[in-house]
């Protein structure tokens, strides 16, 4: 499968570098990575020249050429539509010192320079990217200590959860995520889920430069299969659950699950030292297996959790409180029992908590102090309240995938007293199309009103991605579903969801959650589904139209 092509794997201006970096020199990466290191004339057909001159240092890493700043290596990479090397007289006028890249990208470079330009020439330059980053920034996820989450959902507030338990227990903290990046309660936005890895082992030095001691991170399945993680070395690794979703870029479940499997596998160059696993569904049961595989001599390296069954780590006692907050007993591999309290509502936010738990526990700090820290969380767009005193509970979430979607309505469904619950929801562009039915469907069925809408079309026409969640939906029978309708424009599809809530009903709008964009055609307009429900409770709560049959 083709990689993203260099220069533009993620937005300009994005990461953060230290303020001090090391200086390493050209021949100290060759060796490191089995690369050679040579020059490059321009207009030389032959192959490059040995490195001749005074010794070439580099200060920094960037494979995108708008991004290089003086002192720093480029990374030419060969991509799916274009060379990186294409852009190496951006990247050199913008002042690199030197080029990462293979023999194609040599000759590129020589029809496009005007003078000598030292070359650290590798026959896949992409796949030692992560380790010539981590050493060019003085390999500094060996002197924090990184948490890596993965699995399908649950990621970013699982992340939040560690984040916090690990600051009640007196860590200082980094956060690398879906919705943003926070260096010791400093706040950036997030481009990626996972940054790419030159971003990624200079935010990682940036954070240890401000003294952060632990970093909890989520891997997404994009950032194992594209190596940007590579060169990281990860202290605890933690696996949510899997459910369908990416197969856009994944062959199918089990190629999903073996790029997630790399956080645990032995053969793996990323490998977590020490392993917490949710076993709740079967993907986990596997991936504990693949863990304690790669931890023969150290059974206690890998942890289990569970809600149902028996695990090193289980939830049980749920109690949920009125307003959706929860609290449980959760039983470690010490036999000893503790409550523990989390504010966001669900069975699946049981699980989070008892492996963001687990998770402190096998990075070495003190249990109860964790467990109370994560007593207080909320995750941005998940199951995120939205109130200005309307008589009905409206909601924003993330859930953009058919278990998340399902597991959302379930606990909101078992929320409602009398009332009604409607689900506003779409699909995304240029994503996995199989999904989209099954939105349709898990919608359908959960919901009184079920209003199918735009996500985030990106390059595809809206209304073929509508048409295939509504098929999805309408293939459900009639008397198994609630009432369907499909609205376009997503502001007055949450609107129209508004105007027929009723006292005690729920409003529920899934699939963008914390994003403050929405992509159509290509381009980003803002929308916020947040602030978009927020002015439509205050325009229309209460209006009670029956507009759309809604009789309890």
């Amino acid at each position: 499968m083709p990689v993203p092509s260099s220069p533009d794997p993620s937005p300009p201006g994005g990461g953060l570098r230290p303020e001090h970096p090391p200086v390493t020199p050209l021949r100290d990466l060759a060796a490191a990575v089995g690369a050679t290191v040579g020059t490059v004339e321009p207009g030389a057909a032959a192959a490059p020249t040995a490195a001749a001159g005074a010794p070439v240092s580099v200060t920094g890493v960037d494979l995108r050429a708008q991004g290089v700043r003086p002192g720093d290596l480029f990374a030419a990479l060969p991509g799916a539509r274009a060379h990186g090397a294409e852009y190496a007289g951006e990247a050199l006028a913008r002042g690199a010192v030197a080029v990462l890249t293979d023999a194609a990208g040599c000759e590129h470079l020589a029809a496009v320079v005007t003078r000598p330009v030292p070359v650290l020439v590798h026959p896949d330059p992409r796949s030692v990217l992560g380790l010539v980053s981590a050493a060019v920034y003085g390999e500094p996820s060996r002197h924090i200590q990184v948490v890596g989450i993965t699995g399908t959902s649950g990621k970013t507030t699982s992340s939040y959860l560690i984040e916090a338990g690990l600051a009640a227990a007196g860590r200082v903290t980094g956060l690398v995520g879906t919705i943003e990046t926070r260096l010791a309660g400093r706040r950036v936005p997030s481009a990626l889920t996972t940054p790419e890895a030159p971003q990624l082992h200079a935010l990682f030095a940036a954070m240890r430069e401000q003294g952060i001691d632990t970093v909890v991170m989520e891997v997404s399945s994009h950032a194992l299969s594209l190596g940007r993680v590579a060169g990281v070395r990860f202290a605890v690794g933690a696996f949510t659950n899997l459910s369908q979703d990416h197969l856009d870029f994944h062959r199918d479940l089990d190629d999903y699950f073996g790029a997630k499997a790399r956080l645990f596998a032995a053969d793996s160059s990323v490998r977590a030292h020490r392993a917490v696993v949710c076993v709740d569904d079967e993907w986990g049961v596997r991936m504990a297996q693949i863990a304690r595989a790669a931890h023969p001599a150290e059974p206690d390296a890998v942890r289990t959790v569970a809600t149902t069954g028996t695990a090193d780590w289980t939830a049980t006692a749920v109690c949920t409180e009125p307003s959706g907050s929860q609290t449980f007993t959760l039983t470690g591999p010490d036999a000893v029992e503790r409550r523990v309290a989390v504010r966001l509502p669900g069975h699946f936010n049981v699980a989070n908590a008892a492996l963001a738990v687990a998770v402190c526990a096998a990075a070495g700090v003190d249990v109860d102090a964790a467990a109370a820290g994560i007593a207080d969380v909320d995750v941005p767009g998940r199951v995120e309240r939205v109130d200005r005193g309307q008589e009905f509970l409206a909601v924003v979430d993330y859930a953009h995938k058919p278990a998340a979607l399902e597991a959302v309505v379930a606990t909101l469904r078992g929320r409602v007293a009398g009332g009604r619950l409607a689900v506003v929801v779409g699909a995304g562009g240029d994503r996995d199309h199989g999904k989209r039915p099954l939105m349709g469907e898990v919608g359908a069925r959960g919901a009184d009103l079920l209003v199918v809408t735009d996500d985030n079309p990106r390059t595809e026409d809206p209304e073929v991605i509508r048409a295939a969640v509504l098929a999805g939906a309408r293939a459900v029978p009639e008397d198994q579903r609630g009432q369907v309708r499909e609205i376009g424009d997503r502001a007055a599809a949450i609107e129209a969801a508004v105007r027929w809530a009723r006292p005690g009903d729920i409003v529920l709008v899934a699939g963008k959650g914390h994003e403050t964009g929405q992509e159509i055609h290509g381009v980003k307009h803002p929308f916020d589904d947040r602030e978009v429900l927020a002015a439509a409770i205050d325009r229309f709560a209460g209006a009670g139209s029956e507009q759309y049959g809604g009789t309890p």
